[in-house]
């Protein structure tokens, strides 16, 4: 019974990472997590630098599920404009900003070093 009742929770986060990805920021958020790893490969990280990049692309696309779902929640609570509503989806979508740029701080902090020692 327990084994069936887990089985239907991994079956709704598919549908839940199926759905994410129908978004646009997701799609690219993904592209941009495939050109990094595939750089990461070319520059043969550490696996200290390997935790730090894929806890950093798993944190964007955290926020991004969490961004996606308030927004969603938004929308059916609210389907015409509200102030109130509005600044709710400005300060999600402010938190996926906030983590994509320190993300890219920290892409930078890694990749710089290793991209002049190939020049």
């Amino acid at each position: 019974m327990q084994i069936l009742k887990m089985l239907r929770s991994f079956r709704h986060a598919f549908a839940g990472i199926r759905f994410l990805m129908k978004e646009n920021n997701a799609g690219f958020q993904v592209l941009v997590a495939i050109v990094v790893l595939s750089a990461g490969f070319y520059m043969k990280l550490s696996a200290i630098e390997w935790a730090i990049i894929i806890t950093q692309i798993g944190l964007v696309l955290v926020v991004e599920t969490l961004n996606t779902s308030i927004e969603k929640l938004c929308d059916f609570v609210s389907p015409e404009y509200h102030q109130l509503i509005g600044k709710v989806k400005d300060l999600s979508a402010a938190a996926v900003l906030i983590i994509s740029i320190v993300a890219v701080i920290v892409g930078i902090i890694i990749f710089l070093p290793k991209l002049f020692s190939h020049l």
